[in-house]
Parts: structure tokens; sequence; C-alpha cells
């Protein structure tokens, strides 16, 4: 990059240029084997986490996106409802649509099945889209084909729910590298350090990223969280303050929908744990 680089978006972040970024390159050579980037083009979108290295600075994981896609496991390792929530309040800030995708159905047995169905039920009566899917089996990966054509698409989640087996079975020629689930923690084993982009065979990209293993929220006003989360965001005009954060405010219209069973406890309980985190 040249020193003084010219940036269209005046956001703070960690890293001025992310992967997605469409730019102005100056050729060095005549091989084009070498260039300088000397301007990064305004983004249509981005999406950010907390830096790892400052909670209190924001990095860029990718801009230009189409879709923001979390692969989740139930077990091995267990993706939470919390992890889930905050992945989708990101998209849902950064106005970029989400899918969940639920990957190894082919260990789907017992009390998994049960699990696997409550966090599918909550997530599509929310209204975000769900795929089950097989990297083992290939279960559901034509249907994955379908979804991700022609589009430029975030893969994150956990290290060890398998991200890279997945592009590895939509990009073959990529062979990239897979971990193993640690036995004594239960955790995947990080593969993936920085994100990369690639290109799908079928049309489209994937960006890949590190396995994450915290979202961190930055830059949210704490009167704002609740328009992120879409069943909230629905009945805030009816609560009795217009400064309501659904907490311990009378006349909430929120708490009273999460009491009678009309929004999750979960989600709430997320909301909470993110409240207090802002």
């Amino acid at each position: 990059m040249r020193g003084k680089l010219k940036i269209a978006d005046a956001i703070s972040s960690t890293n001025p240029i992310a992967v997605g970024d469409k730019v102005n390159m100056m050729i060095e050579d005549e091989t084009h084997s070498s260039g300088i980037i000397t301007e990064i083009l305004a983004r249509e979108n981005y999406i950010v986490r907390s830096s790892p290295h400052n909670r209190f600075q924001k990095h860029i994981i990718a801009a230009n996106l189409d879709l923001a896609v979390l692969v989740a496991t139930i077990k091995d390792p267990r993706t939470s409802q919390g992890f889930i929530d905050r992945f989708l309040v990101t998209a849902e800030a950064y106005h970029i649509p989400a899918l969940i995708i639920f990957n190894k159905s082919d260990k789907h047995i017992g009390k998994v099945i049960e699990s696997w169905q409550n966090k599918k039920t909550l997530l599509e009566k929310i209204g975000y889209p769900t795929l089950t899917i097989s990297a083992i089996t290939q279960e559901g990966i034509p249907d994955l084909k379908e979804i991700l054509k022609d589009k430029t698409s975030l893969f994150s989640g956990h290290s060890g729910v398998g991200k890279s087996s997945l592009i590895n079975l939509l990009i073959p020629k990529y062979n990239l590298r897979v971990g193993e689930i640690s036995d004594w923690s239960g955790k995947g084993q990080h593969t993936t350090t920085f994100a990369e982009m690639f290109d799908l065979p079928f049309g489209g990209r994937i960006i890949d990223t590190p396995g994450i293993k915290e979202l961190g929220i930055v830059d949210f006003e704490k009167e704002d969280l609740a328009h992120y989360f879409p069943e909230m965001k629905a009945l805030i005009h009816d609560c009795k303050f217009n400064n309501c954060v659904h907490e311990n405010e009378p006349g909430c219209a929120v708490k009273k929908a999460m009491e009678a069973g009309d929004i999750s406890i979960d989600r709430y309980e997320s909301y909470l744990n993110m409240l207090d985190n802002l």
C-alpha cells in the first residue's frame, strides 16, 4: 500500500484495507507482477469485530458482502445461542443478509436432534434462513451451492465447525488444511489464520475467516441494541418510554412479550449480556 492512502470510508479501524475491498492500483512493471494500491473505493458495506489486540477498536473482517454465513454445530464443538446472536446482531447492524448453516448433521442423534430443532425453529421464526448440511454425507450441499451462486459470502464460525471441510467440497482444488477437535477441550483447533477470498467454480466468492472465539460488539449505543433484534424492534414503539433499554423499566413491551413467551428467553438473555458489555 502507498504510505498515504486515500480511503473513501473514514472509519477508524486497526486494518485500513480488508478482504473484499475494491481498489485502484498502479502497476509497477511491465510484467504486471507487482503494484501499489493507491486508493480504496467506497464500500457497499463491511462487517467488523472488536480488534484482537484492543477490544475498544474495530477490525474490519471483510467488505462488499452479499451474504454473511455462520457455520454452526450443535456438538463437537457446540455453538452457543449467544454466539449465534452476536453474529446476527453484527450482520443486522451492517445491513448484511445472514444465513445460519448447521453443519455435521451426520452427528444429529439423540438429544442433539432436539437441540438442533429448537435452534432451527427459533431462528426461522424470527426470520433468519437456516440450512442443515453435512460435509461428510454431502446432505444439503446442492442447496448451499444454489444459495452461494454469484454472491460474495463471508464464512465464519468457531474453529472446528467444519468451514475448511465445507470449502474443500465447494472448491476441491484449494485443499484447505482441516483441523481436528481437541480431545480434552471439545473445541476446534485453528486452521485458518487470516481472511482469504476464494472464487467458486459455479460463480461467486467465499471469504473464509479465522475461527472466531468471540465477536466483539463495538460502536453500539445501549438504546440502539434492540433495533438489531428483529423481534424486539417490532415492539420498541409500544414501550412506555422512548429511551427504554428493556431491562428494568416499567411499561416495557419487550419484557412483556418475553414473559408471554413471544420472545425467546435465550434471545433476551443474549440481549442482556450484550447490553452489559456495551
